[in-house]
This record gives structure tokens, C-alpha cells and sequence, in this order.
């Protein structure tokens, strides 16, 4: 299973980017791609996630109403158009993909790094203020 990031960059505070998340290597129609970040010294936080099945996402709170995330319908990219960036949205973003029916399971947490196996590398978005 393949992840691979891009669209990050440096741009100002009240600005977008969008990210893309390139998937390949599995054959199921049972995922879920959640989109994490990192900031300096801080712990992983789920900001948005797609489980493909059903087109169900689930956002953080600090993302509901400027990020949106989305796929394409073959499902091979998945995308989170940020809108309204604040310095504290500053981070390294990762992608991350967990496979197979318990993407559907009460332990399923869209917003967890523990509901995750497969990892990108992530792409660094700056935001000035």
C-alpha cells in the first residue's frame, strides 16, 4: 500500500491550499483515508477523514467549515481543500489509509492515528501570520 502526499507549501494566514493524496497498492472497496498533521513537537491530530464505501467524512472541529475533503470517483486521490488558514494550521500533513471491514466497526475511529496501518510521508504546510 502506497501513500503519497503533495500541494503543500508556504502560504498566508486567510489563504487555501489543496492537498492530494495519491492511493494505490490494495484492491478493496472497504477504506477509509483519514488526513492528520503534525505541528512541531505536538502529537498526530485526525483533521478529516472519507471512508469510500459510503462517502461518509468526519472533520475535527478546528476544520468544520473551511476544510473539505474528497475523493475521486475512482478512488485513487484523495483531497482536503483548506480554506481560511490560520498560523495554527501549520504542520506536516500525512494521509493515512486503513483497509477492510473494520472501517465500519463501533472500535473505528475516523479521527485516530490507532485506526490507521498504512502511512504516507506527509507534506509541510506554512501559514504566516
Amino acid at each position: 500500500v502506497q501513500l503519497v502526499e503533495s500541494g503543500g507549501g508556504l502560504v498566508q494566514a486567510g489563504g487555501s491550499l489543496k492537498l492530494s493524496c495519491a492511493v494505490s497498492g490494495f484492491d478493496s472497496d472497504d477504506y477509509a483515508v483519514g488526513w492528520f498533521r503534525q505541528a512541531p513537537g505536538k502529537e498526530y491530530e485526525g483533521v478529516a477523514c472519507i471512508r469510500f464505501t459510503d462517502g461518509n467524512t468526519f472533520y475535527a472541529n478546528s476544520a468544520k467549515g473551511r476544510f473539505t475533503i474528497s475523493t475521486d470517483n475512482a478512488g485513487n486521490s484523495v483531497h482536503l481543500e483548506m480554506n481560511s488558514l490560520k498560523p495554527e494550521d501549520t504542520g506536516n500533513y500525512v494521509c493515512a489509509a486503513s483497509i477492510g471491514s473494520q472501517v465500519f466497526g463501533g472500535q473505528f475511529r475516523p479521527l485516530s492515528a490507532f485506526s490507521y496501518k498504512f502511512w504516507g510521508q506527509g507534506t509541510q504546510v506554512a501559514v504566516s501570520s
